[in-house]
């Protein structure tokens, strides 16, 4: 089965130190890469990530922090993209509690309750999945 055109998108959950960024593919699977990264290091990781998936149409970006400076910056580097800006209202407490769905807690953690833990290590790639499937979810059409 063939990857659906247009439906291939990277999204980014920006902040002012590191970013979330993630590739999402629709097709007869779904393959995600994920990264977080320095912010200022996000055009490249995105030139890289465009460059090892050439189909991607659409950037989603996080309409939080930094968002309007980010979309601009990258409207500007990938004129031949489609930027989008979705609301990520409640996405760090979601990719927080996503983490820990593909992460339990180990050894003496597990004893704490998931309310009272903070994630090992940054979790921002897990905002910016979340931000790839409102999008998705958003311009799917009713069954």
């Amino acid at each position: 089965m063939e990857t659906e055109p247009g439906r291939n998108v990277i999204a980014i959950d920006p902040g002012n130190v590191k970013c979330g960024l993630v590739y999402l593919e629709i097709g007869g699977k779904t393959t995600v890469e994920r990264a977080v990264v320095p912010s200022d290091h996000l055009v490249v990781s995105l030139s890289k990530l465009l460059r090892d998936h050439p189909s991607v149409s659409v950037i989603v970006i996080g309409s939080g922090t930094g968002s309007g400076t980010l979309s601009r910056a990258i409207r500007s580097s990938f004129p031949e993209k489609t930027v989008v800006l979705v609301d990520e209202k409640g996405t760090s407490l979601l990719a927080r509690a996503r983490y820990f769905q593909e992460n339990p807690p180990r050894g003496w953690r597990r004893l704490l309750p998931i309310g009272m833990q903070l994630p090992q290590e940054p979790y921002d790639d897990y905002a910016a999945l979340l931000l790839a499937e409102r999008y998705l979810v958003s311009t799917s059409e009713p069954a």
